[in-house]
């Protein structure tokens, strides 16, 4: 069986995941067991959670609007524990990927909580700020700038909850491995940026 999975898998993602291995090995048994009818309630909870890329955006096409990640799920002393991250720049589709996850644990008999959420930032392909930026980058340094919208928890989308008229953007130097011990910045931005800024407030 295990012979058969391992052939099974190593062909489905062949090129993106070569040489996949499986194995197995005698273990004793524990001490406390799972009830059957918990076993079954977690697994069909897990199987019926939606998990990965939900939708895209259409105005940034191969920009994602919104996602759930399954990232955690464990048992210990007596508690099975499952977390998940939902992110999305939309509030209300956010909202109700949420609920569509909580019924699914909750028909499972599991106790559900929601917490450390922050707001999405919902782009504005038509953004004032974002024009004058622009047009400001392309008359400052002869070239068109880079405009990226990113599937992430930033302050904008705090901000934006607190005063969601509020026109904004999010700029700023070149990092390298942000959020990690090996996180850098590459210097000379930090000098380009800051003449960006100047330019821009000049402008508003």
């Amino acid at each position: 069986m295990v012979a058969d999975f391992q052939d099974l898998y190593r062909e489905e993602y062949q090129g993106i995941e070569d040489n996949i291995q499986f194995t197995v090995e005698s273990a004793d048994m524990p001490s406390i067991l799972i009830p059957e009818e918990i076993q079954d309630g977690l697994i069909n909870a897990i199987e019926g959670c939606q998990n990965g890329v939900i939708s895209m955006l259409n105005d940034f096409p191969g920009t994602v609007e919104f996602s759930s990640n399954l990232a955690v799920v464990k048992s210990e002393n007596g508690l099975i524990e499952v977390k998940i991250l939902v992110r999305s720049s939309s509030e209300s589709r956010k909202a109700a990927l949420c609920s569509s996850l909580e019924s699914v644990f909750a028909l499972a008999g599991a106790k559900v909580e929601y917490g450390g959420s922050y707001n999405g930032w919902q782009p504005n392909i038509n953004s004032p700020i974002l024009n004058t930026m622009t047009a400001t980058y392309q008359e400052l340094f002869d070239k068109t700038p880079a405009i990226n919208v990113i599937h992430a928890g930033l302050e904008c989308g705090i901000i934006q909850g607190i005063y969601p008229a509020m026109d904004m953007i999010s700029f700023g130097p070149d990092l390298e491995f942000p959020h990690s011990p090996d996180e850098r910045i590459h210097i000379p931005s930090v000098e380009k940026t800051w003449k960006f800024l100047l330019a821009t407030l000049e402008r508003i």
